[in-house]
């Protein structure tokens, strides 16, 4: 439902989907710390396996920074791996040190495996094979030129590679655009100018290329200053390219997109903790998040859906204090879902989600709001996950907000209107691990008491 390799936390990751239905996901790994070392953190990528896109098993490390000396020494960040003759082709951010400023100096690396596991990974050669051209992009300092991500050219039998990058035509703190290069043979590649540059953001993160039913193309876009990701559309590869909008709201990172196991488009993301598992912890790199539906209608903006594949990690419906679980929730005009108090048996709300008209968000102790969105509409529905600190809602069936909150204890859920107060039955989540207790597990609450795999003690 959540995963992170033990001890460590997740961060940017690709997801490999095989011919037998299973899947393998390579993640940037890194201790589970505040303090990010851009030359000691993320040196290596981590790799677990899943049949079903939920329960992950970790398989070991499968890719490491490079020898002295080269393009790679320090760091590999993000990744995309794909199919390739009888193996695969990986493109990868190399880090190679920093600038005087302190700031990480990218290019691109390319690797080839005879496997399709996502192991067994050769360099070729032991330079970049792309880097970012100054004629478009910032070099050195304030840079970008990381989080390749490779799809079929429309055009020509060749290959295009869409990045993170800065346009130089733009201020630093504005800069930030997806960059793009041709290929024909994924090893000399031919820079271009931005492809996507909106003019009023810091840094766009993990592009992620996706090929529409009607054969338009759909980018997503992490947003560096809201932690959140945006789409745009196009009817082809070179554009225009039409910005839709926020797809994921503040807390969900770094997507990808696959075909889920009922043939459905799914998008995975991740999400952040904080250190120390407390409400006043520095936030930190994260864990895999469970996948949402992706929905894609010709001449509308895509959103997120709950996945019906999620459905199987469900208990019966219940009234009693569940720390992870699933509710639903009718809504005509202001409701309040209780979901944990600072004590149980008491009125101190330490966690609930609160609709006002359109006003969405989630609070915690004394009210305080942890998240806030602006709904386009007044929803007739709600639908709340909670798995350990992290809570996400649902509205009309759109992924719409998400927080984490360490505190309270878990009470049966209530919905307070203006007309009292009512228990507003939930599905309990089964975990696929719940017996994990290292510092990457699933946060099993305040409660020193211990707590079962459907949140009960």
């Amino acid at each position: 439902m959540r995963y992170a390799p033990p001890g460590l936390c997740v961060n940017d990751f690709d997801l490999l989907r095989h011919g037998d239905g299973t899947y393998t996901v390579l993640h940037l790994q890194g201790p589970w710390t505040a303090e990010f070392d851009h030359l000691r953190m993320e040196t290596s990528y981590g790799r677990a396996t899943s049949a079903d896109l939920v329960h992950w098993e970790p398989q070991g490390t499968a890719f490491g920074n490079g020898l002295p000396g080269r393009f790679d020494q320090q760091a590999v960040w993000t990744m995309h791996a794909f199919p390739h003759g009888p193996g695969m082709a990986m493109l990868y951010t190399a880090v190679s040190g920093l600038t005087p400023d302190g700031w990480p100096l990218q290019s691109v690396g390319l690797a080839y495996s005879d496997r399709t596991d996502g192991t067994g990974w050769r360099r070729h050669g032991t330079g970049p094979v792309v880097e970012a051209d100054p004629r478009w992009y910032r070099t050195g300092e304030r840079m970008g030129w990381r989080d390749p991500f490779v799809v079929r050219d429309d055009e020509s039998d060749g290959w295009v590679m869409v990045l993170c990058a800065a346009d130089a035509a733009l201020p630093a703190d504005v800069s930030g655009c997806v960059a793009w290069a041709t290929s024909d043979d994924l090893e000399d590649w031919t820079v271009q100018p931005p492809l996507v540059s909106p003019g009023d953001v810091d840094e766009l993160e993990c592009p992620v290329l996706e090929r529409l039913d009607d054969g338009s193309w759909l980018l997503l876009g992490s947003i560096g200053a809201t932690r959140g990701f945006e789409a745009w559309t196009a009817p082809r590869l070179r554009g225009p390219w039409t910005r839709r909008g926020p797809l994921g709201p503040t807390g969900a990172y770094a997507p990808r997109v696959v075909a889920a196991p009922d043939g459905s488009r799914v998008v995975l993301h991740t999400t952040p903790r904080r250190v120390g598992l407390t409400d006043t912890g520095d936030r930190c790199r994260g864990m895999l998040a469970q996948p949402k539906k992706l929905v894609a209608l010709p001449g509308e903006a895509p959103h997120l859906a709950w996945w019906p594949g999620l459905e199987p990690w469900l208990r019966e419906e219940s009234h009693d204090p569940a720390l992870h679980a699933v509710g639903d929730v009718e809504v005509s005009d202001r409701v309040e879902v209780v979901l944990r108090a600072e004590h149980p048996g008491d009125d101190r709300v330490a966690l609930a989600v609160v609709c006002d008209g359109t006003d969405l968000r989630i609070t915690g102790p004394g009210g305080e709001a942890l998240a806030w969105t602006a709904l386009p509409s007044l929803p007739a529905t709600l639908r709340i996950l909670t798995v350990g600190e992290y809570v996400e809602v649902y509205a009309d069936d759109t992924f719409a907000l998400t927080a984490l909150s360490y505190s309270g204890r878990p009470v049966p859920w209530t919905a307070v209107t203006g007309e009292g107060a009512s228990p507003v039955p939930v599905r309990p989540i089964r975990l696929p691990d719940p017996f994990r207790d290292d510092a990457s597990a699933v946060w099993p609450g305040v409660t020193a008491t211990p707590v079962d795999a459907a949140g009960r003690r």
